[in-house]
């Protein structure tokens, strides 16, 4: 059994187990939970590839004692030339998820590692914090065995893709769990990055060599795209309920979402955990938050309101009153794919931070450029070419679906918290929360317990409500009979995401938990 892990000075958690080692050696030798972070994002890009990549977008939750949160988005505009007429000119009336026409925004993510970097002390060059990386896509990695299933499940749609099957495949077939897997190209940008800093990617020869790149290969995005590109420090939004102050990032995220959901459970005034209330209260109030995403959420600039309409206490007191505890809402309704990784860390000055880095689909676009390897995120293909608050246009954000989270508990602790997995994000968050800060399990059981899932996402094709076979089945039974279409799936199965949790208590006390779902670690010294 996972046990929760304790320490007095820092912590970190990452669904990789060499992220987390990278990450909890630089706490370990005096650096920050921001340097940290950026030292295993970079790792986590080489080891992870399947589920993110630096040709993908990241996004920052920051809290230092006694300031509010700040939120860091590394989001990626649309190219200048994506346009709805230049797709359909194409002959799509959707956007393609795989291929050069699906890498339609910039990459983001390393300029938000720049700017994360400017919130604090530097104890360690960029070259040292993307050291370890360097040597882990240049020496080789052991495929993970999540890899080497999903490589398996999706290669019909990303062999045929430029650049995919030479960097990703083993000698043209699929690699398997423990197997070397070597990206000296990648090695070698992420080691020019460190000597050179992060705007080398966007201004230097990286960005040079994935403009022409791009060009040759029919994307969307230009030169003066990847040149224009900067990352941004935004106000998270946020919502009181009765056990704290929870923070999110703003749209383009489902931020709004995740604490949409919380808020309307807040309502409720479940007293009981892990029972029907508990569980149906928050499959309803997920249902109701989602609508509310579906039909309104895209780029701000693009909005009918701002974000923080649908978060205001009369707002979330309708919404709250619409929930039946005797009949389920329909469903489905439209579902958001994606996947990602979160990581979290605390370190010994009481920083604390929520990170989330990610490509969209599995391995993005597939389109992978061989001299640097890097291949492209896909995030673009949430845009929508028919009018609305998430048409494309260019410059544009796309929707997204990820959302690192944070709280400020009414009794000082500080929770990190996040997962991977689309649709399911917000639904694993308000698990997570309402578990560990609401009715008090430990921070791991709270992440281990056995999971339900609304709707479609990472590696599923159906919109049933979908429960781990470990659930309760009086629960279960419950949620059938007032109209739930309920799924079993297997015991800590990857649909259910990858979370993970990391806590600063007021007395400088630490706890870090990890998902037994995927191949982390927690840590905490």
């Amino acid at each position: 059994m996972i046990e929760t892990a304790y320490g007095l000075n820092h912590a970190f958690t990452a669904p990789h187990r060499i992220a987390t080692k990278v990450g909890s050696d630089i706490l370990d030798n005096g650096g920050t939970a921001i340097e940290a972070m950026v030292a295993a994002a970079a790792t986590i890009a080489v080891v992870y590839p399947h589920m993110n990549g630096i040709g993908g977008d990241g996004f920052w939750l920051i809290h230092k004692p006694g300031s509010s949160p700040i939120s860091i988005a590394a989001c990626g505009r649309a190219g200048s030339l994506a346009t709805p007429t230049f797709y359909k000119s194409h002959g799509f009336n959707h956007i393609p998820a795989r291929g050069p026409l699906a890498a339609l925004t910039v990459p983001g993510t390393i300029d938000g590692w720049r700017l994360a970097l400017e919130q604090s002390q530097q104890n360690f060059s960029l070259a040292e914090l993307l050291a370890p990386a360097v040597a882990l896509a240049k020496n080789g990695i052991a495929v993970t065995n999540n890899q080497s299933i999903t490589t398996g499940e999706k290669l019909s749609t990303l062999e045929d893709v430029h650049g995919f099957s030479n960097i990703f495949l083993s000698n043209g077939r699929v690699p398997q769990h423990g197997e070397q897997m070597v990206q000296s190209a990648l090695g070698n940008t992420l080691e020019a990055i460190g000597l050179y800093g992060t705007n080398f990617f966007y201004k230097g020869d990286i960005a040079e060599t994935h403009a022409s790149f791009l060009k040759d290969h029919g994307s969307p995005i230009t030169l003066q795209d990847i040149q224009n590109q900067k990352a941004e420090i935004l106000k998270p939004l946020s919502i009181q309920t009765s056990s704290g102050k929870l923070f999110n990032l703003a749209p383009p995220t489902q931020g709004m979402s995740s604490l949409g959901i919380l808020g309307i459970f807040d309502r409720l005034n479940v007293k009981q955990p892990e029972t029907f209330e508990h569980i149906h209260g928050l499959i309803e109030a997920t249902k109701r938050a989602f609508i509310i995403r579906n039909a309104k959420l895209g780029d701000p600039a693009h909005m009918e309101y701002p974000p923080k309409h649908y978060l205001t206490d009369q707002y979330l007191n309708d919404e709250a009153a619409k929930i039946d505890f005797s009949t389920a809402l329909s469903w489905p309704n439209e579902p958001k794919d994606g996947d990602t990784i979160w990581m979290g860390a605390t370190d010994k000055d009481g920083i604390s931070v929520s990170f989330i880095q990610s490509v969209f689909w599995e391995f993005g676009s597939g389109l992978t450029c061989e001299d640097t390897g890097v291949f492209f995120q896909n995030r673009g293909a949430g845009f929508s070419l028919d009018p609305g608050p998430n048409q494309l246009a260019p410059g544009k954000q796309p929707f997204h679906t990820l959302n690192p989270a944070m709280a400020l508990l009414n009794d000082g602790r500080v929770l990190s918290y996040g997962t991977m997995g689309g649709e399911g994000q917000p639904q694993t968050q308000s698990a997570l929360y309402t578990r560990y800060a609401q009715f008090g399990s430990s921070l791991q059981q709270a992440i281990t317990m056995p999971r339900w899932l609304l709707g479609k996402t990472w590696g599923d094709a159906t919109t049933t409500l979908k429960f781990e076979e470990n659930f309760d089945k009086k629960i279960i039974d419950l949620m059938r009979g007032v109209g739930h279409e309920v799924e079993l799936v297997p015991s800590f199965s990857s649909i259910m995401g990858h979370a993970g949790a990391v806590v600063r208590h007021k007395n400088g006390k630490v706890e870090s938990a990890n998902d037994p779902r995927s191949d982390g670690w927690a840590y905490a010294r």
